[in-house]
């Protein structure tokens, strides 16, 4: 469980030069979206990409992240797995 993926930091100019790419599968489907807009738009997306890129590309990397849950605010609902704070 990740929560407060609002409260993501970035250094230097990434939060503009970093661009993240989906593709529609049409012609000229290519979309582009800065880390800017992204977190305006989907805070925990951002926080999601970043986590599954560091998984292994297999079954088991696709099991490890339908296990990720990740939540903008400090609210969530899995209270009943008594979750541990972690310092970073």
């Amino acid at each position: 469980i990740v929560v407060n993926a609002d409260k993501v930091v970035l250094t230097g100019k990434k939060w503009n030069d970093k661009i993240y790419y989906s593709h529609s599968s049409y012609y000229g489907g290519l979309k582009e979206i800065t880390a800017k807009e992204m977190m305006e738009k989907f805070p925990t997306r951002m926080v999601e990409k970043a986590v599954k890129g560091m998984l292994p590309k297999t079954k088991l990397g696709a099991d490890m992240y339908r296990k990720l849950y990740v939540y903008a605010g400090q609210e969530h609902k899995h209270i009943a797995q008594k979750p541990e704070t972690m310092e970073v």
